[in-house]
């Protein structure tokens, strides 16, 4: 919507990590002291390190959130860069020092805030809106998770987001730089136009075979037909050898069997409550005072008072007291424990004594009680089936990942041992140094694959290359078959080609100096009258105006109308624009428009505050990166 949030792409990046968090917790930085070897460390932050293993698993999780998002579209190619692996090492820098930072400062995670994230993690409810505690661990498991380890690392990661969190709720900006902010956005300038359009100029645009001939020589690489190789490969993913797996019968039901509560749903109760907010830490007086409210409360409940009316009049849950303290159905693990036990010691319609819990002190009322129920073998069979089926090829992945790596690099002539040894079948294709000609084998796109074969030695040898990750559980590798040198095409082939070109080319330079021309008698005082139609151009609203047009209509000084410029659309030609009018937005659209652009601007204010604090909290730490910045970044995969 803004010029500066464009300006400002680090920034969001910034935002983006403490507003998405969750949504990524699954994929979060996981244990900070857990790749502290003294090998390859790419940073030190104080006297801690970041190791190179610990940047290659980030780059593998950056690119796995890139596939849940683009799934088949992903291209590994848009991280396969110096500046992306440099991104990814400076989110790792950052997140250390605030974890550092965190620990100095003594910051808390309670168990409310941890069971409160987890609740809020994406796909953990079932379509009832209750949470599913089968579904959360098999997420768990298939992320190779316990849920005590899950739940310590989380807990890291949230002691991380604190600092950045309460810079993000403390952005503030005032009335008049919104109203600032707001009129440069919604002005609207009116502006006459003249294009100046190659296509106008292309039939006047004659070159000779000398012209042409030259820039066939001038531009040579752009004739080519590029370097080539014809190849084999073989590759090993988990995805096949899951295809080849017929999970046994008896193993299926011996999980159903061991697993019921996975596929079961448990049991779940629907009370009313009324609470009187204690904080755990006020003094004595506090708590008699308090007690003796909910009391008195919990015997009007016992005489027969409307349980509903009481909780609306006296209950301090923001929450639930507009609707009489109803809480809906829940299950156990989404309660705090002090309330749980007491509620599911219940019977329906009866009312608790007094529970203390860490939000104060709760009256419940049971209101009804769904059973547990396990869904039958033949509604979850085909799920197991998968779900062993997975187990099964990770597993033999893991066992054939070390002999498919030997045997293709110590047999390195030929692909057919590794072939014959895993029952592969061994695959043709032609690549380029950009990637596979008419292939739509994702594995060939992994750019270090490109990167071997192409290498002086596999061109000159023809062996196999190392087995190479290609994502997912998935390991390939190829060899030269046929290299085919980079050649230039024959000019009297090309010919049509270059003359295109060189018109495009020559026709836009003519209708730049027309334009020029055209504008200069328009600034002498010359007239407008072949100048189009007005229309009118907002930043604010959708246009159809080139953005470069956009951008210098904007820029243009209107202290004096009308305002004439020249602007320069490269291959589009050239357009001379007067304006006309400009109108400003009105002192009743600023204050209509000031809650649409407040919380925007905020944002971008405690961005900028986030990473000026991040920014002092480096300089702090001595944060020291080192050579591996320049080392390849596919490595990474």
């Amino acid at each position: 919507m803004f010029d500066s949030i464009r300006k400002h792409q680090r920034l969001m990046q910034f935002l983006l990590l403490i507003l998405i968090f969750p949504a990524f917790v699954f994929f979060g930085v996981s244990g900070y002291d857990r790749f502290l070897s003294d090998e390859g460390a790419v940073a030190t932050v104080g006297g801690s390190k970041i190791t190179r293993q610990e940047l290659d698993t980030a780059m593998r999780r950056q690119f796995e959130q890139m596939r849940q998002v683009l799934g088949d579209r992903a291209d590994p190619r848009i991280l396969d860069t110096p500046r992306a692996r440099a991104e990814v090492l400076d989110g790792l820098v950052a997140q250390r020092v605030l974890f550092n930072t965190a620990l100095e400062a003594r910051v808390l995670v309670s168990d409310e805030q941890l069971r409160q994230t987890i609740l809020d993690i994406p796909g953990l409810k079932g379509a009832d809106g209750v949470f599913d505690k089968a579904r959360y661990r098999t997420l768990l498991s298939g992320q190779g998770l316990t849920e005590a380890g899950f739940e310590q690392q989380l807990r890291r990661d949230l002691m991380v987001q604190a600092l950045p969190q309460a810079i993000a709720r403390s952005g503030f900006v005032s009335n008049s730089l919104l109203d600032r902010i707001i009129a440069l956005q919604e002005q609207v300038r009116e502006v006459r136009e003249l294009a100046f359009k190659p296509a106008d100029f292309s039939a006047s645009v004659k070159p000779s075979d000398d012209e042409l001939r030259r820039h066939y020589e001038e531009n040579a690489r752009a004739y080519e037909i590029p370097e080539s190789v014809r190849i084999e490969y073989v590759v090993l993913s988990a995805a096949a050898i899951a295809q080849t797996i017929a999970p046994d019968a008896a193993e299926v039901r011996a999980y159903y069997d061991q697993n019921r509560a996975r596929y079961g749903t448990p049991e779940e109760r629907k009370a009313s409550h009324i609470l009187i907010r204690l904080d755990p830490s006020a003094g004595e007086q506090a708590r008699k005072d308090a007690r003796a409210k909910a009391d008195k409360l919990l015997a009007q409940a016992r005489e027969g008072s409307d349980f509903a009316a009481l909780a609306r009049a006296s209950s301090e849950d923001p929450g639930s007291a507009a609707s009489g303290g109803d809480l809906g159905f829940f299950t156990r693990e989404t309660m705090v424990k002090p309330f749980a036990d007491a509620a599911f010691a219940l019977k329906e319609g009866q009312i608790s004594d007094l529970v203390e819990s860490e939000f104060g002190l709760h009256v419940i009322r049971l209101t009804a009680i769904k059973p547990s129920s396990v869904k039958p073998f033949e509604a979850v069979r085909a799920e197991i089936e998968n779900a062993l089926r997975e187990q099964q090829a990770t597993r033999r992945f893991a066992q054939d990942a070390e002999g498919f790596t030997n045997i293709v690099y110590e047999q390195a002539d030929s692909l057919k041992p590794a072939a014959d040894k895993f029952k592969l079948e061994v695959r043709n294709a032609e690549m380029t140094r950009e990637g596979p000609v008419a292939s739509g084998d994702k594995v060939l796109t992994t750019p270090k694959l490109a990167d071997a074969l192409f290498s002086p030695d596999s061109l000159r040898t023809k062996r196999n290359t190392e087995a190479i990750e290609a994502g997912g559980n998935t390991l390939v590798s190829a060899r030269v078959v046929e290299h085919r040198p980079a050649k230039r095409r024959p000019f009297e082939e090309v010919k049509a080609a270059i003359l295109e070109r060189v018109v495009q080319e020559q026709a836009s330079k003519l209708a730049v100096k027309a334009g020029e021309e055209r504008l200069k008698t328009l600034r002498d005082g010359g007239p407008a009258s072949d100048l189009g139609a007005p229309r009118s151009l907002s930043r604010a609203a959708t246009s159809d105006a080139d953005p470069a047009l956009l951008e210098a209509v904007f820029r243009a000084p209107v202290g004096k109308l009308p305002a004439v410029l020249g602007v320069n659309l490269g291959a589009q030609g050239y357009v001379v624009v007067q304006v006309v009018k400009v109108t400003e937005p009105s002192a009743q659209a600023l204050a209509a428009r000031r809650e649409a652009y407040r919380d925007q601007i905020a944002s971008l204010v405690a961005q900028q505050q986030g990473n000026d604090l991040i920014e002092s909290l480096k300089a702090r730490s001595k944060v020291a990166l080192h050579a591996e910045r320049k080392t390849n970044p596919s490595d990474a995969r």
